[in-house]
């Protein structure tokens, strides 16, 4: 256990003593409210940013919604905004979608075809720098034939178009033009989900129920979500009564599950974590230290030892979720043999060096994620025994793009897993100019990745897309550009409220309170 989880959970053990172990007081006395702590900052509700494109928002909905089975497998999208499912050409390039009649926003206005053309077209705009910009590219065209119309047209067939109908709708009065980062959306939020937002503070955010919500009022009728970036405060307020539930490190959480009456959600996703390699570097650019690196690293012991068991070990980004995977070939290379094979050499010091550079890189990670920075250390522990000296520097988000090509970047994805397109495009297609600062940081380039890449975008065949995607992998594995970790389990903590609550579901990158055990609260029922 290393010194800061074994500090937090001392901290802890010894809050339960003095407490007997006795359940906490409720985080509030109110039965229809509940109180959750979030690491991020209030204020980022704008779905031309990213927020709720993967259909899972109190506050938007999209066409479609995702409906849970178990995390296990990729969910099911179900029309929300749509009245049916959506209608297919003959030649899988037209997608026409009809609207359900009389939904309102949040505003009282009506949802018409108008709004979801301009919500599509503000991610699309170069003004807004929309982050999810290039998940919406095989897009050509939105047309709307009538108010209660849109008609998609594609560049090509796209099988994953589904998980591009998730997409959070605003009125089109608010989606105005220029940077999204700045928008109105971002504390004020319009949309036509089941919450509406109440209040907003620097540190919290109230929601409340929508008695006019066409599905009625949910029996959760107001959410308060209160910004607490520091892990450790989150599991003393859950220790104190002061929150119902939080997103928590596992080893964090593993330390308070059964106790005062808290129970722990390990939720599986397809949230990646690995190893960004910058292509420009002397030695993580070397094609064999690049694969070098995929075979030294220990993948199994990342995940017992940083996740607590919390993860599955993963080559690449498209996983066993997929029908697509295509497990990673054997090999009986050794990592030592390749890299002595391209001339590196053991140092004076032990590092590996050759024709003057030496077998070191920075691998960078945002400072405020504890996960990150624990599967950092351990991972330069890992590389120290192979002779390549990783030197781990944590930084802000602006910081660590600031050096973008020169460090290792502890990058991770997933954030629209619905469809493997987005899950592999961002990540290992050669950058585009609908790229953000964080696709494919490293500049990877392999023509064969790319091309088939793009052949599965073109094809509406089930059958050839999968053969394409599975060639990308076999590729890729031919030649890495970054050496994935792992898929994470998110894990949470919450106490017990009396209520019902849905299967969770596959979770995508982004985690914390809209998702986990919260991600369907509108449903939630007491017994």
């Amino acid at each position: 256990m290393r010194p800061l989880y074994a500090a937090v959970c001392a901290g802890l053990a010894v809050a339960l003593a003095a407490s007997g172990c006795a359940t906490p007081a409720p985080a509030s006395e109110n039965t229809g409210q509940i109180v959750l702590a979030d690491a991020g900052d209030p204020g980022e509700f704008n779905p031309v940013s990213g927020y709720g494109s993967t259909g899972v928002s109190p506050l938007y909905e999209g066409l479609l919604r995702p409906v849970a089975a178990d995390d296990s497998t990729l969910p099911r999208l179900e029309p929300a905004l749509a009245a049916q499912e959506p209608e297919v050409s003959a030649d899988g390039r037209t997608w026409t979608v009809r609207l359900r009649d009389g939904v309102h926003f949040h505003d009282g206005s009506l949802l018409d075809s108008g709004d979801v053309a301009a919500a599509y077209r503000a991610v699309a705009d170069p003004r807004s720098a929309s982050p999810i910009a290039s998940d919406y590219s095989p897009i050509a065209r939105v047309d709307t034939p009538d108010p209660l119309t849109v008609r998609f047209h594609l560049h090509a067939p796209d099988p994953g178009m589904p998980a591009r109908l998730l997409l959070g709708i605003a009125p089109a009065e608010a989606l105005t033009p220029g940077p999204a980062s700045v928008s109105a959306l971002n504390s004020a939020p319009v949309g036509t989900g089941p919450y509406r937002l109440a209040r907003l503070t620097a540190g919290e955010a109230v929601l409340e129920s929508d008695p006019g919500h066409r599905d009625g009022p949910p029996e959760v009728t107001r959410v308060v979500l209160r910004s607490v970036p520091d892990a450790d405060a989150r599991a003393q307020m859950l220790m104190a009564g002061e929150v119902d539930g939080a997103a928590l490190p596992p080893r964090l959480a593993e330390g308070l599950a059964g106790r005062g009456g808290l129970e722990l959600v390990s939720v599986a996703s397809a949230d990646w974590r690995a190893v960004a390699l910058p292509m420009s570097h002397p030695f993580a650019g070397d094609p064999a230290a690049r694969r070098a690196l995929n075979l030294a690293v220990d993948r199994d012991g990342l995940v017992d030892r940083v996740l607590s068991g919390h993860g599955r070990p993963v080559a690449s980004p498209i996983t066993d979720a997929y029908p697509e995977y295509e497990p990673p070939p054997l090999t009986g290379v050794r990592a030592a043999d390749l890299l002595r094979e391209a001339g590196w050499r053991p140092g004076a010091d032990g590092v590996l060096a050759r024709d003057g550079a030496r077998a070191e890189f920075t691998l960078a990670y945002p400072a405020a994620d504890p996960v990150r920075r624990e599967l950092a250390s351990a991972f330069a522990d890992q590389m120290r025994e192979l002779g390549v000296a990783v030197t781990v520097w944590g930084g802000s988000w602006d910081q660590i793009e600031q050096r973008i090509g020169e460090v290792a970047i502890l990058l991770g994805g997933g954030d629209n897993p619905y469809t493997v397109d987005t899950q592999a495009y961002r990540t290992l297609h050669s950058r585009t100019s609908a790229s953000g600062p964080l696709d494919n940081p490293g500049d990877y380039r392999d023509p064969r990745v790319d091309a088939a890449l793009d052949a599965a975008r073109s094809t509406a065949d089930p059958g050839e897309r999968t053969g394409y995607y599975r060639e990308a992998q076999r590729a890729y594995a031919d030649a890495p550009g970054h050496v994935f970790l792992a898929t994470l389990d998110h894990t949470y903590v919450l106490r017990d409220t009396g209520h019902t609550r849905p299967a969770p579901i596959l979770e995508p990158h982004a985690h914390g309170v809209t998702w986990g055990p919260w991600w369907s609260l509108a449903s939630w029922t007491r017994e």
